[in-house]
């Protein structure tokens, strides 16, 4: 199927973009990589009126380092970001998610906040960055906005984005001594969605646990941290005990809505409880690294 006929804007600034969108609103669509609405476009899932291409606004392809925090352009490709030793250095939960995300072809293409914007709740990064509490930059004609990952998604599909609004640009806090971290998905293929992922990050002090996160995807209609697991760990000297009832609660804490063909919901809590006792032993080893 093609898709039904649009009208193609080409904005040579964000200042043309936020133009574009005031005008048109809801009627428009962004295309960044085109990965997940090009597809959606021929199958009519989608119709806007107005496609808004960005991929001439260079200013939105960065990864940099502001302090102590990594910034990252929202038109940057996955690609890069896979490869970046500044990634790998500042956010190595980020970079090892990287190594499960789409195919050689759709990294290539396809962007980072395109992929947020998208809020595909099977998609590793939206967790990552719950993970991580990293911060959304949605640039308006108005206003530019400060959303943290964990409000950002609202569900299926769906985020804080108003339709005058764009993602602009993602903060990821960088990691500091003592912090260590892991992601653990099971896919039906390397490159797929993901059956069930999940991302973890600990920080130990004189040998006791004194934050962790622990984050989901693939489970509900969004990316979630699971909270009953975190404060289990909090204030203990971790150890294969610890992390096995951090698993558990974990297991019985998450309400997996996404169930298809490739997993019921009691599979998904029993990988849910599988993967986070892998990756908080993982993250626990990476503390020390």
């Amino acid at each position: 199927m093609k898709p039904p006929a649009f009208h193609y804007e080409k904005p040579s600034s964000v200042d043309e973009l936020l133009d574009a969108l005031t005008q048109h609103g809801d009627d428009a669509r962004i295309l960044a990589g085109g990965q997940s609405l090009v597809p959606m476009m021929n199958f009519r899932l989608v119709s806007p009126e107005v496609l808004i291409d960005i991929n001439g606004l260079s200013e939105l392809d960065y990864i940099r380092r502001d302090g102590d925090t990594l910034s990252i352009g929202a038109l940057t490709r996955h690609f890069a970001l896979n490869v970046s030793p500044l990634v790998a250095e500042l956010c190595p939960l980020l970079a090892e998610a990287y190594k499960h995300v789409a195919h050689v072809t759709i990294r290539n293409r396809g962007t980072i906040g395109g992929n947020l914007s998208h809020a595909d709740p099977n998609s590793e990064i939206p967790a990552v960055c719950i993970c991580l509490e990293s911060t959304m930059i949605v640039r308006g004609k108005k206003e530019t906005r400060e959303v943290s990952a964990g409000e950002f998604f609202l569900g299926a599909l769906e985020t804080a984005i108003q339709p005058d609004e764009f993602l602009a640009e993602i903060r990821i806090p960088v990691r500091k001594p003592g912090v260590g971290s892991a992601f653990e998905e099971v896919s039906p293929r390397q490159g797929d969605f993901a059956t069930t992922a999940i991302a973890a990050s600990l920080h130990v002090d004189g040998g006791v646990c004194r934050s962790a996160a622990i984050a989901h995807a693939a489970v509900a209609d969004r990316p979630a941290r699971i909270e009953t697991a975190e404060a289990a760990l909090v204030g203990s000297r971790l150890d294969d005990t610890q992390i096995t009832e951090a698993a558990e609660l974990a297991s019985a804490a998450v309400e997996p809505t996404v169930v298809n063909y490739h997993g019921d919901a009691e599979y998904k809590r029993d990988l849910v409880r599988t993967l986070t006792k892998r990756a908080l032993h993982r993250a626990l080893e990476n503390c020390a690294a």
